[in-house]
């Protein structure tokens, strides 16, 4: 397996543990896999995996923006974060402060 292959694979396992309900960041999902400065590749690895059962829609962009959408059909990032509570700042933005999900925190 690559690395980059084997680095979105650890992305996915992250993001498959933030529950209903929270989100997390690009930059706090790379701090936990220990590439602080990896938010970018954070993004590249959830790009293409919005229509599988990776809740990759709980990601947003530390200021709580959902620079992400542009990978969901339609408002479908938003939807879903509506779906599960999620309170909205502004219409692209969620309380990142309500809502904020650390793995370094939550994860063994």
């Amino acid at each position: 397996m690559s690395r980059a292959k084997d680095y979105y694979q650890r992305v996915y396992e992250v993001v498959r543990q933030i529950p209903h309900g929270r989100v997390s960041t690009y930059g706090a999902i790379a701090r936990y896999l220990g590439i602080k400065s990896g938010a970018r590749m954070v993004g590249y690895a959830l790009n293409n995996v919005a229509e599988t059962n990776i809740p990759a829609h709980r990601v947003v962009n530390r200021n709580g923006e959902l620079t992400g959408r542009a990978y969901f059909p339609d408002d479908t990032m938003r939807e879903r974060l509506k779906q599960e509570n999620i309170t909205f700042l502004d219409e692209y933005k969620v309380d990142i402060d309500r809502h904020f999900w650390n793995p370094l925190e939550e994860m063994d």
